[in-house]
């Protein structure tokens, strides 16, 4: 087992083995080709990306009523000529489009969009999932699933055979968030006898629901996008949905619970999916869903930075909890980079450094390539100061740390 003994060899060698290593990306909005449209690729769904949408209400004059009248080329027309021959493309979503594309073999000085369109319109999308798996080097993503999608529902209850890199994940916000509103009413309407009382009938129903769709689906894992002022335990449908469904069947099968907390619906909804803000959360419901549930596990990443010191600590306290990801808004090069430092500094190679939240499949060529960039960085430097300490690590042991990063720690955490 050979040695690094200096400072350019150690840079050398974590490069070449975060670059070489194939990713599982545990967390994206993508679908295999056998959901039909709600697989989006191409150049306008990229231009025309809730992020970059948010932008160009900010650099153009564009009325809300108009921009939402146009065709979704209409919209990539206005936003690539607001944001990127109007403007430098200088922004995160801005840089990932001109990366995606240059990546492509398109010809990005060109500067022009019709021949991007072009390239997309003659491409087979199964042969661009491959080409596009190959160019981000991942070798598998989990897909946000919905039972309660009225589009989506069908694909599963037919028994697909989909494509075997697209896992899935049992997404379960309507459940949790809605139950009062109107979930009730559907659970009734499919047959599934529940009250509003939440009694012990109603639950037993619930914990049904969730097991055929978990026997239907076979997921990763289910997950929730929660709110800032989530608390648990709390006096709510929710938290006693939480407390007598999830968790129970949770635990019965295995499969984490995944809460990634923070997010504000509909901040500004004239922006629609571009309009949702975020928010500080309070911890202790965390706290108390790993103290009191010690036999289940939770996967958890959250919306506000002001957070992330907080859940680095609890990490160090509860080993049923897993860190994954810079979700969202945390999605940026120079958050990245400082909560990838924090994480390591407090819990090591034990946490998961990076998801896509991919919505539309190119972008998995531009996230991981920028996030690849950063973790490297950061590695480099950890690496450095254990050499500068006296302790030497080897190339093999840079590739099993670095395979724990980006996979091995996901599987282990599925199967313990």
């Amino acid at each position: 087992m050979t040695r690094i003994a200096n400072h350019d060899e150690l840079e050398r060698a974590v490069r070449q083995t975060v670059a070489a290593q194939p990713i599982t990306d545990i967390h994206t909005h993508l679908f295999s080709p056998d959901f039909g449209d709600l697989l989006l690729w191409g150049v306008d769904e990229l231009l025309t990306y809730h992020y970059l949408i948010a932008e160009t209400f900010r650099a153009s004059n564009v009325s809300y009523d108009h921009y939402w009248a146009m065709t979704k080329t209409e919209q990539a027309d206005l936003i690539w000529k607001t944001l990127f021959l109007e403007n430098s493309p200088i922004s995160e979503s801005c840089r990932g489009v001109v990366t995606t594309l240059n990546a492509l073999g398109l010809n990005v000085e060109s500067r022009d969009l019709n021949d991007y369109r072009w390239y997309f319109a003659e491409t087979n999308v199964h042969d661009f999932i491959d080409r596009v798996f190959e160019l981000a080097n991942v070798e598998s993503v989990v897909m946000t699933n919905d039972p309660f999608d009225p589009t989506e529902q069908p694909v599963w209850q037919q028994e697909r055979q989909g494509d075997p890199r697209f896992h899935a994940a049992l997404r379960i916000d309507p459940l949790l968030n809605g139950y009062e509103s109107g979930m009730r009413k559907t659970f009734k309407a499919w047959g599934y006898d529940v009250t509003r009382s939440l009694g012990k009938k109603s639950c037993k129903e619930i914990r049904r629901f969730l097991s055929e769709w978990i026997e239907r689906m076979n997921p990763k894992y289910m997950a929730v996008s929660l709110p800032p002022e989530f608390m648990y335990p709390e006096n709510s449908a929710r938290g006693r949905i939480i407390e007598r469904c999830v968790l129970p069947v949770s635990k019965e099968y295995n499969v984490p619970f995944a809460l990634m907390i923070g997010v504000t619906r509909a901040v500004n909804p004239q922006l629609r999916m571009a309009g949702d803000g975020m928010g500080k959360a309070d911890l202790r419901s965390l706290e108390n869903l790993c103290r009191e549930n010690p036999d289940n596990k939770f996967l958890t990443t959250l919306l506000s930075r002001e957070n992330q010191h907080e859940l680095c600590v609890l990490g160090r306290k509860f080993p049923n909890l897993m860190i994954f990801g810079c979700w969202w808004f945390m999605n940026n090069p120079s958050v990245i980079e400082e909560i990838t430092r924090e994480r390591i500094e407090l819990l090591g190679l034990s946490v998961i450094p990076q998801h896509s939240d991919a919505r539309i499949l190119d972008q998995l060529v531009y996230k991981w390539s920028h996030s690849r960039e950063i973790i490297a960085d950061v590695l480099v430097d950890k690496y450095a100061d254990t050499l500068t300490a006296g302790w030497q690590v080897s190339t093999d042991e840079v590739k099993r740390d670095v395979s724990a990063l980006f996979g091995e720690n996901f599987k282990r955490f599925l199967e313990a």
